[in-house]
């Protein structure tokens, strides 16, 4: 039993990451009970911890990936997404995947500096940074730290190519600078919609702003001409999988500049955590839907090999690709793309920011 509430978050567990042998986080003795007894379960509440690293841009070199360097601004995500494949990346601090992924968040205030160090290096050569590839870049913690800004406000000046990749619609709040980065040729936007059911996502997503609102999201950027891509990322079987030809339908309605999707990914904790949320959620369909996934899967929960993880195999991969194909040629969603000029890079001027 959890040693706190976890209502209102996506996880319905809390355990310890096995693959480093640390302990599950559960209650010790009957302290639990007699708190149920007298006062209830206390609410599991967000905290943040300030990090200061060394470093902030990190390299890759995947093959099926379309960018080789990201920044993250937060460890953790309280958008709560129970699929959410970042989730094993807490357990290197000692926290579990599970709630505490969503409530133990980790800020760094300094990236803005960090970065600016990076892109002043002799030799650097500019290719596009990512950004959202790791935990959400405007989760609800955004709102007062505000690093992401700082970091856009840093590219601007230096004329940076960069990428976005959210759930939230506060990425409007950012209007101003992603308008200037588009007029650049430089900046370019890509919101993540898996279900317009409200009810879907308010167990599997929790503390995510709701699929409608990140329709009009689009809908406003592409208003402002900022390049504005639909992820319907990820596809879940059995559960969201329904959605795919709505979800295309609302995005060209909202003359989303592109759009592409992917197949639930389960790596390492995220599967147990994933079955979990089956069980406590849909009970009635749980062994249907990993039993699907495990066929797009190679038989698996999860396929970790480069390009098949980002598409699937097997009858129910070719059928959700078709499906797709075919809504986007239906309703006139392009195939989403990211031209971004790396030509017109600047690198920092001096030895502090201008900016901050």
């Amino acid at each position: 039993m959890p040693f706190e509430s976890t209502k209102g978050r996506g996880a319905t567990r809390n355990a310890g990451p096995v693959r480093f042998n640390l302990p599950e986080r559960v209650s010790e003795g009957d302290w639990l009970d007699q708190v149920e007894a007298l006062d209830g379960v206390p609410k599991r509440r967000t905290t943040v911890t300030v990090e200061h690293p060394k470093t902030i841009l990190t390299r890759n070199s995947s093959p099926d990936i379309g960018f080789d360097r990201s920044v993250n601004a937060y460890r953790g995500c309280e958008h709560g997404c129970i699929y959410c494949f970042a989730r094993p990346t807490h357990a290197y601090h000692d926290l579990s995947p599970g709630v505490d992924f969503e409530s133990r968040l980790f800020v760094k205030p300094n990236a803005p500096q960090l970065l600016h160090s990076a892109l002043s290096q002799p030799g650097y050569s500019c290719r596009p940074i990512a950004m959202g590839t790791n935990t959400d870049p405007y989760q609800p913690v955004e709102e007062r730290w505000k690093i992401t800004r700082a970091l856009i406000e840093l590219l601007l000046e230096t004329k940076h190519p960069f990428t976005i990749t959210t759930k939230s619609d506060r990425v409007v709040r950012d209007l101003d600078l992603l308008k200037e980065g588009a007029k650049l040729g430089i900046a370019a936007v890509a919101i993540s919609v898996t279900s317009l059911d409200p009810n879907v996502s308010r167990i599997m997503e929790p503390r995510a702003p709701a699929g409608r609102k990140r329709i009009a999201a689009i809908a406003e950027l592409r208003r402002a001409g900022i390049p504005c891509c639909v992820a319907i990322a990820p596809v879940v079987p059995q559960i969201t999988d329904h959605e795919l030809e709505s979800i295309v339908e609302a995005a060209a309605k909202a003359n989303a500049s592109g759009g592409f999707y992917l197949p639930v990914r389960l790596p390492h904790e995220v599967a147990p955590l994933f079955r979990a949320w089956l069980d406590d959620h849909f009970p009635d369909r749980a062994g249907k839907v990993m039993s699907t996934i495990r066929s797009l899967r190679g038989g698996r929960d999860n396929d970790p090999n480069f390009f098949s993880r980002m598409r699937g195999q097997g009858a129910w991969a070719d059928l959700i690709r078709t499906r797709f194909e075919i809504a986007a040629k239906r309703f006139g969603l392009a195939a989403a793309k990211f031209p971004l000029r790396t030509d017109l890079f600047l690198p920092p001027q001096g030895a502090q920011m201008r900016l901050l």
